[in-house]
């Protein structure tokens, strides 16, 4: 067991062996995240649209199969599956390193890779965040996971804008392959969870609309909608704004996440003790407010402004968001995997959504605009 003075009770196993996993992921995500959209660019021929496209059918095969796969995750169990699921990660960059053979069959097969290591990742590793957390200390260990991924976000931008700089994305593929393959050892110490998933097919999409789940699909769509806006949608804008330069764009962006770093852990240990729903109403609005002034930005500067004051707006809505989240899962008892996929396919379908209406507004009035797509799905999170 493993007690620190910021919790109130000993991590659980369960916990430090998945933090330890997410480690390594963080920082093979952390040479590719922010610049993965850009090399999809880059193979389309730069068309934006395209590049949404792509996205578009990815999050829709995800949001379509899931429910089917998820029976099958019964037979090999939720963290065999999570084990699996690095082997589907380095696949995923094996195809993106081997695209320029046959744009077309890579692309299509790196979405078929990519919808199965999302199915076998996704669901086990929420459920377990929901089992191996305490309650009592639900929001300090989401912000000591937060808090990691955050430290390594300024480090790890200015080394992958070094890297693609100096060398190319496929040395970035091979190296960041070799680091999340990592993660599997601390991933075999997980202890094995007892959850069977329950409803069928059509049962799922129905429960979605279900008057007790309703209000977790509604928010959680809203959610991945604006994420698919910041994930997708902003590292293209800034690498567009600041004239293809790799380096400076990882520069900045290890700037703007470094002045948020400490902040990260103090939100999550006020998170379990005050209003967690007002905090997520206060957060939600400054974000709203966010990508509304990033819709105006245009030099260096106001990037790092803009995006400085937006990620503190960040970790105000999405400690209190991921906490209730884990909080509501946790209490559905065996139910916990369902919910869990319900979860998923709302996030999914609300990154399906906002991308295709990102494809309109792009191409008709302009990547920034697109920001105020998010700006409003980010004040519809409030009905969880």
């Amino acid at each position: 067991m493993h007690k620190i003075k910021y919790l109130h009770s000993n991590l659980s196993k369960g916990f430090v062996a998945l933090f330890s996993g997410r480690l390594f992921q963080f920082v093979a995500n952390g040479l590719l995240g922010l610049f993965l959209p850009i090399f999809f660019l880059d193979k389309l021929d730069g068309r934006v649209e395209f590049v949404f496209l792509y996205y578009l059918i990815g999050h829709l095969a995800y949001t379509i199969f899931v429910p089917f796969g998820v029976k099958y995750l019964n037979k090999i169990g939720l963290n065999n599956s999570l084990r699996i699921s690095i082997v589907f990660w380095c696949l995923f960059y094996i195809v993106l390193f081997n695209v320029d053979k046959n744009i077309h069959l890579y692309l299509s097969l790196s979405i078929v890779v990519l919808t199965l290591l999302r199915m076998m990742f996704w669901i086990p590793y929420h459920v377990d965040i929901a089992e191996f957390t305490d309650k009592r200390d639900r929001g300090k260990e989401v912000s000591i996971l937060w808090g990691a991924r955050t430290i390594l976000g300024v480090i790890m931008p200015v080394v992958a804008g070094f890297l693609l700089a100096k060398f190319s994305f496929n040395f970035v593929f091979v190296l960041a392959m070799i680091i999340y393959a990592s993660a599997l050892i601390p991933f075999i110490k997980l202890p094995e969870i007892d959850e069977k998933y329950s409803w069928g097919y059509l049962e799922t999409f129905k429960k979605c609309f279900a008057p007790e789940t309703k209000k977790v699909f509604f928010a959680n769509m809203a959610n991945g909608a604006e994420n698919a806006v910041g994930l997708i949608i902003w590292p293209i804008f800034i690498f567009l704004a600041l004239d293809g330069d790799f380096l400076k764009v990882g520069v900045i962006s290890s700037l703007i996440v470094f002045v948020t770093v400490m902040l990260q852990l103090s939100v999550g240990k006020y998170t379990d003790s005050i209003n967690k729903r007002k905090m997520l109403k206060l957060g939600s609005l400054f974000y709203a407010s966010g990508w509304l002034a990033k819709i105006f930005v245009l030099t260096a500067g106001q990037i790092f402004v803009v995006g400085t004051y937006h990620s503190l707006a960040l970790i105000l809505k999405d400690t209190p968001f991921d906490t209730l989240n884990y909080e509501i899962l946790a209490d559905q008892g065996h139910y916990i995997d369902e919910y869990t996929v319900v979860k998923e396919v709302a996030v999914n379908l609300g990154k399906v959504f906002i991308l295709a209406f990102a494809i309109v507004v792009a191409f008709n009035f302009g990547l920034n605009w697109t920001f105020a797509l998010a700006a409003l799905a980010s004040l519809f999170i409030n009905v969880l």
